[in-house]
């Protein structure tokens, strides 16, 4: 079962009231520590992993502030490969400056991107923000990891515009096939191949895929002949279940070259 996962959390996050009912904590199995990490690591027999502050309470500090978690543990395990949390909001420019400083880091693969705490790629004020961390992303050689789900700032057709204006010049890997049915249908009816076949350097992982995508996706890739390289396995731990996403691709993958590739070869061309 040895693999690459390339999307993990790292950080315990304060129950919160979400949907107006009661302070919970859905996550739980978050990590708080690095040993923790490397525990669970070793149980799955995870090769490599990208690993990303834990984010969901919309306090924009919390998952700032694991920034320096994730860079320690990269350099505490070499399985370990970080990615830094940042903000494209005008109101966290100061914590995306400081999380940028850390770009040159050791271990450092990715910049963390997500809509779900706010703002729309296609606000105005966003733009500076989203000119600022692609330009690190360019110098550093580094990965843009942008978060998908359908509707509201993180659907498809806004994420979308981030491949058209910026994937000819940085690697964007949109995590989990676009959240859901309709971000699926977008992606694997045509918009994930139309943009491959465009020179965009767009990727995806099958973390969160409804049960047919896995298959319908691997389909595709036959019919159309491009995008084998492009698809990771990614638990997406503690919002993920490693088990269930790990069968998920592999029944849709199978056991030949095209699962290989997506557990193995395409992590490491984008994050080793």
């Amino acid at each position: 079962m040895n693999h690459c996962d390339a999307h993990r959390h790292l950080g315990v996050l304060p129950a919160f009231p979400f949907y107006g009912g009661p302070p919970i904590r859905a996550d739980v199995t978050a990590r708080s520590t690095i040993q923790q990490l490397i525990a669970d690591l070793d149980a799955e027999k995870t090769e490599r992993a990208l690993v990303i502050p834990n984010y969901g309470v919309p306090q924009a500090d919390l998952a700032f502030g694991f920034n320096e978690l994730v860079v320690e543990a990269a350099q505490t395990d070499d399985r370990i490969r970080a990615g830094l949390w940042v903000s494209a909001k005008p109101q966290d420019a100061a914590l995306t400056a400081q999380a940028l400083a850390l770009a040159g880091e050791e271990g450092v693969r990715a910049l963390k991107l997500s809509f779900l705490l706010g703002g729309r790629v296609g606000d105005d004020d966003v733009r500076p923000g989203l000119d600022a961390v692609f330009a690190a992303a360019r110098a550093h050689d580094l990965v843009v990891h942008v978060h998908t789900s359908p509707g509201g700032g993180s659907d498809v057709d806004e994420i979308g515009r981030l491949v058209e204006d910026y994937a000819d010049e940085v690697k964007l890997h949109l995590v989990h096939l676009g959240g859901g049915m309709s971000g699926h249908m977008k992606l694997i009816g045509g918009r994930f191949f139309d943009w491959i076949e465009q020179g965009k350097q767009v990727y995806t992982d099958l973390s969160w895929a409804i049960g047919f995508a896995p298959r319908w996706l691997a389909q595709e890739i036959e019919r159309r002949g491009v995008g084998h390289d492009r698809v990771l396995f990614a638990s997406d731990q503690p919002w993920g279940d490693f088990e269930g996403e790990y069968a998920r691709l592999k029944s849709g993958f199978g056991d030949g070259e095209l699962a290989d590739l997506a557990l193995h070869a395409t992590f490491t061309e984008l994050y080793e």
